[in-house]
């Protein structure tokens, strides 16, 4: 699955980079007899309804040409927003401080959900602060990760 991961994302960065975004990431979700491919993009002075539509073609247009997905699929093209998963060491590195919720590949302590403050990066683990405790996770062991939104009241 990663090697199907890593092809698309090659395939898409380039077309992505060249409109001037920055490819966040993708998830493939199969869903029955469709599937479902969302591209998360990127730009620090925003990301528009219009932007997302003409990535979306431009996406598109290689997808079709290069046939990646077996049988039908839809591409949803959007901007990461508040609630943005975390796919990279990079992008964990960038988002430290923050509250994040993780989702483990795999039980640790009997359970996968862990939800707290991000407290680093060490190596290729991901530390996270709970409860007083601290955490490392590899991250090659986090199915999922997103950034949990705080609000001031």
């Amino acid at each position: 699955m990663a090697t199907k991961h890593a092809a698309l994302h090659a395939l898409i960065e380039p077309v992505v980079a060249a409109m001037g975004f920055e490819l966040w990431g993708i998830d493939h979700l199969s869903q029955g007899k469709q599937s479902r491919l969302v591209i998360y993009i990127e730009r620090e002075s925003g990301v528009s309804v219009e932007d997302c539509a003409d990535i979306s073609r431009q996406v598109s247009a290689v997808m079709d040409v290069e046939d990646p997905i077996p049988g039908e699929y839809r591409l949803e093209v959007s901007s990461p927003g508040m609630a943005r998963p975390l796919y990279t060491l990079d992008q964990f590195t960038r988002y430290q401080g923050h509250h994040v919720a993780l989702k483990l590949r795999v039980a640790f302590d009997g359970r996968r959900k862990y939800q707290g403050l991000l407290a680093g990066i060490e190596g290729d683990e991901v530390l996270l602060q709970m409860d007083g405790e601290e955490y490392c996770f590899p991250i090659e062991s986090i199915d999922s990760a997103h950034i949990v939104p705080q609000f001031d009241d």
